[in-house]
This record gives C-alpha cells, structure tokens and sequence, in this order.
C-alpha cells in the first residue's frame, strides 16, 4: 500500500506535538509494509528530500512572496504542496490513500483527493474551537471552517483521545461510523539517554528539588497555573527549582508573573532545550507536572512516563485518560493552583510515591503505548477506507490530456 501524507510540521520542523507524532508513526507505518511518501514545510539546514527510518521526506518551501498572516502563508504552502504531488507522480507512481494531518493540509489534500478520485483521511489533532474555548474572531472562525472542511471531505476522521472524539463529533457534527480513536505513543528507547556534556549543577543546586514543565508556552498549557502553585511548594520545600522548558508566544508573561509573586529566584527558563538535555532533566526531576487547561491528548505526559518520571497532570481532555490518579500519576483540578500544589507536595513529601507510580506508568507505556501497535490500527483504517472505496463507483475518471490524465493513468495501476 503506498500512502501520501501531508504535514505542515515534522522534524527538524517542531512547533508542538505533531512533528513528534508524524515522525513516529510514518517510522512504524513502514515497519508494517506501508510505502509513506511525506511532503512537509521545508526548515533551514534540513534537505529538499532525504529517507528516514525508511520514510520518503520531501520538503517544500512556499513562494517568496511576503504573507501578511499566517493564514495566507497556509493557502500558499498548500500551492507547494500540490506542486511537489504533480512531481512525484512522475517520478514514484499512484497513492492509494492520502492521510492529512490538521487543517494547515486541507487545501492540498481536498485538491488531490477529488483529482485523482482518492480516499482521504484525515487526522485532527486539535480543533481551533477547543483551544480558544469557542470562536471569538475571524480568523478563528476562518480555521474551524477550514477544519470543518477537512472532517467533511474525510472518508474517515481519526483522532487521538475519546475526549477529541467527542470534540469533533460536537463541533463538526460528525455521525459516529465516520470518526476512529486511535491514541498517541511514545518510543520509551527515545527517552533513556540523557547528555553527558548537561550536568544537574547547570539548572539547580544540589540540594534543591526538582519541578520539571517541558513544552509550548502558551496560555492553554497552564504553566501560570504551576507558577501560581509554587508558593504554596515553596512554603514547605523552600529549596525547590521550577523548571520550565519550551518557548512559545506566552513566555514574557510568564516571567513578569514569576517575578511579581517573587519567585523569580525559583524558576529557570530554559528557552529550548535538545532531546538529550530534556532527558537528563527528567531524570533529575521530582516530578513532570503538565497543567494544562485544554489537552486533546498529553503526548508529553506519555513522555515523561518512558522518561521514568512521576507523572501530575490536569484532570482535563485526553491527558486525563492516560493517568489514573494514584496508579500511574496524579491528576489535580483543572485551573486549580492549590490543588496542583498538593499534588506536588505528595510526591515531594513520599518519595516512594514517586517511585511506584513511575514504575507503573512505565510498563503502561510499554504494553498500551508502542507505535508498532499504532501503526497496526492505521493500517486497518486505511485497509477499510480502501475496501469501501472500491465497493464504489467513485473511482478515477478516465483518461484526459496533460498532467492530471497522468495522475489518473497512474492512480488506476496502483489501485
């Protein structure tokens, strides 16, 4: 089965988890026997076209032409994208199913669909409605239309958490056969290895604690809601350090709450940190906290579990149902800054708390998490998205003069 795939991001490109995600199941779809063909954003220092764990990456870059916003960077992205599909189709043949990721794809991916007569399949990773709580401007309405879109001209939706699932149902008014929950994972091996250029004395004293936030700074990832519970930490565990890892459009704030509850003194800003030093400081931390207040699914949560760190998390969206409170991690009140705060405090009270609910969120990952089994149920998906397509007469029209005749002609070979 060979499949193409369109992702705005994929490393070194990585703005959040979706890089993260494609890079893994594309490397276990071709484990499984899927031929992955991957047209991504080009990133400066990365090659035009290169394979990685078997994948073929392609990366186009839009037209020099200056973008006012972001949205119109999209649309002209989306016109690179279908200029690299029109070149492949010479070079490397027909697909037989095209997989999108998130609406920053729509455009290409509804144009290749319905030129060629293939089935679509579409992966939202979040909504534009869930991350802004409601639609409140243009341009957000302008995304979720989009999205709406993308869900529309899908053969079949799939999402990651069953909180999404009943996100997309809700905001896009899906009908139940046309949505699949298939979750994240996690290669644990990625997580073992810290830096040995990092030491501990480079981010906290050696008799300091550790709290360790790694992601987007951004307001629905909570990390104001950690700073607002370190006084509290701080009141019993004066020499603990707070950690926070990441960048992102939310850090200016950040810093001027930290100073004006006058903790600054406590909390480290990294900035962006390389997989190897985010490794070491997992294995340096008390505990992984990811307060977030809207989470389709908590990618780093399963992180910081095959990181072998204890796991506090949010009880909201799909991070609530990788962590059982008490079993595997622990769960505090969403937006609750004392309950957040408690949570830490039982972890930095009990270290043998610590120690049993990573030993079992490690072999959950294990057995529940690994993207050989992932990769196993997109394959199905495309298996039935392919039979239903060929119990149709939806299939590709014959035969035209230029280049979408060849698309068709090459689109019938491999079918």
């Amino acid at each position: 089965m060979r499949v193409l795939m369109l992702s705005w991001e994929y490393p070194p490109k990585s703005v959040g988890g979706l890089a993260q995600h494609v890079y893994d199941l594309t490397g276990a779809l071709v484990e499984s026997g899927v031929d992955v063909h991957l047209i991504t954003s080009g990133e400066k220092g990365a090659p035009a076209y290169e394979r990685v764990n078997g994948v073929k990456v392609y990366r186009v870059e839009p037209y020099r032409v200056s973008s006012p916003d972001f949205v119109t960077w999209v649309a002209q992205f989306n016109v690179a994208l279908l200029e690299k599909v029109m070149q492949l189709l010479g070079e490397v043949g027909g697909f037989q199913i095209v997989h999108a990721h998130d609406w920053l794809v729509a455009y290409a991916a509804r144009a290749v669909k319905h030129a060629g007569r293939l089935p679509l399949v579409a992966t939202i990773h979040a909504t534009e409605y869930g991350r802004n709580y409601g639609l409140h401007n243009d341009v957000q309405r302008h995304i979720s239309d989009i999205e709406w879109w993308l869900t529309y001209e899908a053969w079949r939706v799939i999402c990651c958490s069953r909180y999404m699932e009943g996100e997309v149902k809700h905001v896009f008014q899906l009908p139940d056969d046309k949505v699949t929950v298939i979750p994240n994972g996690v290669n644990a091996a990625s997580f073992q290895i810290g830096s040995g250029n990092v030491h501990r004395s480079h981010y906290a004293a050696p008799d300091e604690r550790i709290v360790f936030y790694v992601g987007r700074l951004v307001k629905e990832k909570g990390v104001q809601i950690l700073l607002d519970a370190a006084p509290e930490v701080l009141s019993h565990y004066p020499q603990t350090k707070f950690i926070i890892a990441g960048k992102g459009p939310h850090l200016a704030p950040l810093k001027r709450q930290a100073e004006a509850l006058g903790i600054a003194n406590r909390v480290y800003f990294t900035g962006y940190i390389d997989d190897s030093v985010r490794n070491s400081l997992y294995s340096w931390s008390d505990a992984a906290v990811f307060p977030s207040l809207y989470e389709p699914f908590g990618i780093v949560a399963l992180e910081a579990m095959a990181a072998r760190t204890p796991v506090i998390v949010s009880d909201c969206g799909g991070i609530s149902e990788i962590v059982s409170h008490g079993v595997n991690g622990l769960k505090a009140a969403t937006g609750n800054s004392h309950s957040l705060a408690q949570n830490i405090l039982a972890v930095l009270k009990q270290p043998e708390l610590g120690e049993y609910l990573k030993e079992n969120a490690y072999s959950m990952v294990l057995e529940e998490f690994n993207w050989r089994h992932i990769a196993r149920q997109t394959a199905a998906v495309y298996k039935e998205v392919l039979d239903a397509h060929r119990r149709t007469t939806w299939s590709a029209p014959g035969r035209r003069d230029g280049i979408f005749g060849r698309f068709n002609q090459l689109i019938a070979r491999y079918s």
